[in-house]
């Protein structure tokens, strides 16, 4: 029997599953949360498309591998006929994660795992990360599906949730009030991106040459999809991208991605900079989180460094960028209207944390104009 319509004042999120269970679990991760109401449960794309003939979600949760349709083609004709914002929903593994950003390309606007039984500790954290994206997609700007290029390849609960919102303090300690690093030859590029980065984040490092700084990335993802994300970027990308691991030294014309599931931080041996991955608690409701690499760049490359907060929901990265600029860092923050979500840049420019707003299409730019600048000066 179809649930009677929740208060239009909730967000109404419609789950498409196969996985009867699936269907459970989210359901009551999604009924916990006192923003968000499940409108109805389908368990193929051709039920679903009887309920949104009734009543049109606000979200759509949407399985890839299902019978009858599967959902990248589902996803294509709700795209076509009337665009709902779409969060994928998959346990696939490495090796099937390219019908991931097949449906990211098909207008998607983010990716999570399948929840899973597990510690308690594990369906709190799956909370967090479930609803977040839901409300982020509910806020997206939609944009058009892009056609790819051949590759070269309740009350109670929300306290719970509100309570899991740790600051960088968890992983690194306060910066002290000393001036960062001193400058040398080699700037270092570092970028936080939450909904809609992925596709973002791809248009920019297209732009990437080899010659351009090396780079550390936090884009929220779950883990094992920030490697297929790297491994697709680099098929992509002039410049060398890949998931970055524990020691990895920072050079030119190399793109480093933060793995999914563990805290990136950048350190500094000399004149080498280099990745600490660790684990940790999660850090402004994720992990890794962008304000953990953002206060490392701060206290361990100062003046070195270009701090840049892209498309995102939350706050995440707006404390940390203030700190890179206070060290004397480069500080930029993606303009709104590019944004598929303006809430962490926003988030940054209300606390003074971004030098520059700049557009998607003239980051690459401001950070060849910065590096230039400085070995002017």
């Amino acid at each position: 029997m179809t649930p009677p319509s929740p208060p239009r004042s909730r967000l109404r999120v419609l789950v498409v599953d196969d996985s009867a269970s699936v269907r459970e679990t989210l359901k009551e991760i999604i009924g916990s949360d006192p923003d968000l109401a499940v409108m109805g449960a389908a368990s193929d794309p051709y039920a679903a498309a009887r309920l949104i003939a009734v009543e049109v979600p606000d979200v759509i949760v949407l399985d890839i591998e299902m019978p009858r349709m599967n959902g990248i083609t589902f996803l294509r004709k709700i795209m076509q006929q009337r665009p709902i914002p779409v969060v994928m929903c998959s346990s696939l593994t490495l090796e099937g994660n390219e019908s991931l950003f097949e449906a990211l390309e098909a207008g998607a606007v983010d990716i999570i795992p399948k929840p899973r039984v597990g510690s308690r500790e594990f369906l709190m954290e799956a909370r967090i990360w479930v609803c977040d994206a839901i409300k982020a997609a509910a806020g997206a700007k939609l944009r058009p599906p892009r056609i790819s290029a051949p590759a070269a390849p309740g009350a109670e609960d929300k306290r719970r949730l509100g309570a899991a919102k740790l600051t960088a303090d968890v992983i690194l300690p306060p910066p002290s009030r000393r001036k960062g690093a001193a400058l040398t030859t080699e700037p270092v590029v570092c970028i936080g991106a939450s909904t809609g980065g992925t596709e973002s984040l791809r248009s920019l490092l297209e732009g990437f040459s080899v010659t351009m700084p090396g780079t550390v990335i936090v884009q929220h993802m779950p883990e094992t999809f920030t490697q297929a994300f790297a491994q697709r970027l680099d098929r992509l990308c002039t410049v060398t991208v890949r998931e970055g691991r524990d020691g990895d030294t920072v050079v030119r014309g190399q793109v480093l991605i933060a793995p999914g599931n563990r805290h990136t931080l950048l350190r500094r041996s000399g004149a080498r900079y280099y990745l600490e991955v660790k684990d940790g608690p999660l850090v402004c409701r994720h992990r890794p989180s962008v304000d953990v690499l953002f206060r490392s760049a701060a206290q361990y490359a100062g003046a070195n460094a270009i701090g840049i907060l892209m498309t995102g929901m939350g706050d995440d990265g707006a404390r940390g960028l203030l700190e890179m600029m206070q060290a004397g860092a480069h500080t930029v923050a993606e303009d709104e209207s590019t944004c598929v979500v303006f809430g962490m840049p926003h988030e940054a420019i209300k606390l003074g944390a971004a030098r520059s707003v700049v557009p998607l299409d003239r980051l690459r730019d401001e950070i060849l104009y910065t590096c230039a600048a400085r070995e002017n000066a």
